[in-house]
């Protein structure tokens, strides 16, 4: 978190508290590797997405297929997103598994 009290003489500083209460983001605390850095932001922006798709179905927006449908496909590509950067594979097993 930002430790700096907010600088009111900054114009793009409305669009920024704007962004930080939309999008919120934590501190990632895991082992420290570039993937995981990435796979943690990954899963950041599916929750909120997710939580954005719920509220949507909540308040009547969307059908409650469409928000499954939303999800899924969210769900596809968080997927995708952990196997492109092998995130819980073991990098020293062989592929052949002889």
């Amino acid at each position: 978190m930002n430790q700096n009290p907010p600088n009111d003489d900054n114009p793009n500083l409305p669009d920024r508290r704007k962004e930080d209460f939309l999008y919120p983001r934590a501190p990632y605390y895991g082992e420290f590797k570039p993937e995981n850095l990435l796979f943690n932001a990954n899963l950041q922006e599916f929750a909120q997405k997710v939580s954005f798709i719920c509220n949507l179905e909540t308040g009547g927006k969307i059908s409650s297929l469409e928000a499954y449908q939303k999800i899924k496909a969210l769900w596809k590509d968080l997927k995708q997103s952990k196997k492109g950067l092998g995130i819980g594979e073991n990098p020293f097993q062989k592929d052949d598994d002889t």
